[in-house]
């Protein structure tokens, strides 16, 4: 954990954060600015700023992550319409907090086609 990061401050809960998912390894809360009427972070509970910062040993934690997106999507009702998932490094992708973090975002066709 970092004394300084938004998102570790969520995870132990000293600072409020809408919490739709928790096991041992990740946190789920909802984006405060959303892109979409669903828009859930998913975040390590392990501090790691970026997917730069990544190491061969955070291999399961981040499979992890997407295991737990598809319980949310499911918890959320938008799995079977679809969703999309969002990973940003760095700022030119956008990235605002520098903990790693997953976006879930869904609920309505999205306007971006990405592919």
């Amino acid at each position: 954990m970092s004394s300084d990061c938004l998102f570790c401050k969520i995870i132990k809960g000293d600072i409020p954060g809408t919490i739709v998912y928790r096991d041992e390894q990740v946190t789920a809360f909802r984006d405060i600015n959303p892109a979409a009427p669903t828009h859930v972070l998913i975040v390590p509970n392990k501090h790691i700023e970026s997917v730069n910062m990544l190491i061969v040993d955070d291999e399961p934690l981040i499979g992890h992550l997407f295991i737990a997106a598809k319980k949310i999507a499911a918890q959320e009702g938008i799995a079977e319409d679809g969703y999309r998932l969002v990973v940003n490094t760095n700022a030119h992708a956008g990235q605002t907090v520098f903990h790693i973090h997953l976006h879930l975002i869904g609920g309505a066709p999205l306007k971006l086609q990405m592919g």
